[in-house]
């Protein structure tokens, strides 16, 4: 059995082999079906280069790439894969994007691995073990006032219901009235990576995506508290979140759980 830093080394090896596979194309898509076609060959080109080279890694495990999964994970050991997170951005030119990959052992996360390819940054995470930045340790912003913090969300799936979109829209500006900027965009693996990266100070959603697996432990590992709208520890099967910087957290819990 591998080891998890082995495991790790072999991730973030085959993930930068993977983002050679993804390409914008020559011409912008101008109709539903151009757009999924675009889409489609972006993840298939990843998928096709990462989920052989994992599986080998790790004898008997599985892989899921259903980005927009949520709830429990099945026992055994799984690659949970967001194969290009923000693959709009990429297609439009964007260097906004990314390749997360998660290894979920028995229903808990054990490492994490997000590369943007475009901005040469390997974000990497071993549970107890920090969080890191292209080899450099990371650590969370230091602010204790909401006024100065740099706040944001992502819109973590496609399309939404009116009620969803709704609240989406009074949090942000909510947060708008109460901290120094907000901002919503995706991916939302690059909004918790710079919370990780003390570059940003306070994320959240209102949905708990396999997709957000990886970025999350990172997020963690590298000091953030990451709660539920309750308040309470997150965990796979949290309906939703906040990550934020310890000084600011409580403030941008009590905004946001208000809204619920």
């Amino acid at each position: 059995m591998p080891t998890n830093e082995e495991l790790l080394h072999t991730l973030t090896t085959a993930m930068a082999a993977a983002a050679a596979g993804i390409t914008r194309p020559e011409r912008r898509f101008n109709t539903p079906t151009e757009l999924t076609a675009a889409l489609a060959a972006n993840d298939d080109a990843v998928t096709a280069s990462l989920r052989p080279a994992l599986l080998a890694a790790l004898p008997g495990s599985q892989w899921t790439a259903d980005e927009h999964g949520e709830g429990p994970m099945p026992a055994g050991d799984w690659w949970v894969v967001d194969p290009v997170g923000g693959n709009l951005n990429a297609i439009q030119g964007t260097p906004d994007w990314n390749i997360g990959v998660s290894l979920v052992r028995e229903g808990r996360v054990v490492l994490a691995a997000l590369h943007s390819p475009a901005v040469s940054e390997t974000f990497t995470a071993i549970a107890g073990a920090g969080a890191f930045l292209n080899g450099a340790r990371l650590s969370v912003s230091s602010k204790t006032d909401l006024a100065l913090a740099l706040t944001g969300t992502g819109q973590a799936r496609p399309s939404s219901d009116p009620a969803h979109a709704d609240l989406r829209g009074r949090a942000i500006a909510a947060m708008m009235r109460s901290a120094l900027a907000a901002r919503q965009s995706i991916p939302v693996g690059q909004h918790l990576t710079q919370v990780a990266a003390g570059r940003a100070d306070v994320h959240w959603q209102f949905e708990n995506l396999r997709s957000h697996i990886a970025p999350v432990l990172i997020a963690i590992e590298a000091g953030a508290v990451v709660s539920d709208l309750n308040g309470d520890p997150w965990s796979i099967t949290s309906e939703g979140y906040v990550a934020a910087a310890p000084g600011v957290h409580a403030a941008a819990l009590a905004i946001l759980g208000a809204l619920r």
